[in-house]
């Protein structure tokens, strides 16, 4: 971890600032209580998980949520510095190549939630079988990069599929109206999609790595004020995420109130609970495969995740 001193009371908050930063004093220790930092949030996200671990009740900083609908916007107001950091799925910080933002931590669990979904009295019954066929999903989500993933392995060229690139509410609007064949998703929608009779057409345990990753923006991190406030926050994840494995009723039954999902698909979603990983080779490696399979697929131009990557926080 960082060194860092950090300073509460009235006493340092006070002196000067050696930066003109106020959340600076004047002998360079960081007063967090001046510090706000705001993060990019999705449902099942974040802010659930911390506050179901009791995370959130001593926070020293202020924190400013936003919701959005999946990782990629999430991606794109890091990079309008409207947002300092994110947890996102595995596709989000590849598809637009390298920006203006670095994954900072990394997270996995075992893609149970990662599924393509079909009809119950649908005639599909394998990947194969989705040349020809609408396929609905969110553009540049984990959902992408599983669907591109998948019919890579089966031999079906993404030309040979007519993708409907919609955001979760659409797509389940357009999956439930047949005006799609399939759908491509992520818990908690797939939970309560299974819960509500959709059929699991395959799902991304053993194929995809189930990684998400937190992502800051470069100017977060060139803010020494927030960088330790990210300090602070990315610990504070990582526990939470240890401690709700350990209390998966008590988290379900917070996301289920906030969230308005189904209680019993609230406690499927628990599958995709995820554990904090260090950002080493074998996380490189999974990346990369995803980067060549949308390259192969024409839609991002080549680039190595490692490219990406600031391990400041790390061990």
């Amino acid at each position: 971890k960082i060194a860092l001193v950090l300073a509460f009371g009235l006493g340092l908050a006070s002196c000067s600032s050696a930066s003109g930063d106020p959340a600076t004093n004047a002998d360079g220790s960081i007063d967090l209580s001046k510090v706000t930092l705001n993060i990019g949030d999705q449902i099942a996200g974040t802010e659930q998980v911390l506050q179901a671990s009791g995370e959130l009740d001593d926070v020293p900083y202020k924190i400013e949520w936003s919701s959005f609908t999946s990782g990629p916007p999430q991606i794109e107001a890091l990079n309008a510095g409207q947002i300092d950091f994110a947890i996102t799925g595995n596709t989000p910080p590849i598809i637009g190549g390298p920006t203006n933002t670095k994954v900072v931590s990394a997270y996995n669990n075992d893609a149970l939630g990662d599924a393509i979904l079909v009809a119950p009295d649908s005639s599909i019954t394998s990947v194969a079988d989705l040349a020809g066929k609408k396929v609905a999903v969110a553009r540049g989500s984990s959902a992408h990069g599983h669907l591109i993933q998948q019919l890579e392995k089966a031999g079906v060229s993404v030309d040979d599929v007519e993708i409907n690139l919609l955001q979760p509410s659409d797509a389940k609007a357009a999956f439930q109206n047949g005006q799609v064949d399939a759908w491509a998703v992520w818990d908690p929608y797939s939970s309560q999609a299974e819960l509500e009779g959709a059929q699991v057409l395959v799902r991304g345990a053993g194929l995809v790595s189930g990684h998400g990753f937190g992502v800051a923006s470069d100017e977060a991190l060139d803010d020494p004020a927030k960088e330790a406030a990210l300090a602070d926050f990315l610990d504070r994840v990582a526990d939470s995420y240890e401690g709700t494995e350990d209390n998966t009723d008590e988290w379900a039954t917070i996301f289920s109130q906030e969230s308005g999902f189904d209680p019993e698909a609230s406690q499927l979603n628990t599958r995709s609970l995820r554990h904090q990983v260090p950002l080493d080779e074998s996380v490189n490696t999974c990346q990369n495969a995803l980067i060549d399979a949308f390259v192969s697929a024409g839609l991002v131009e080549d680039f190595t995740f490692e490219d990406t990557v600031d391990t400041r926080f790390e061990g």
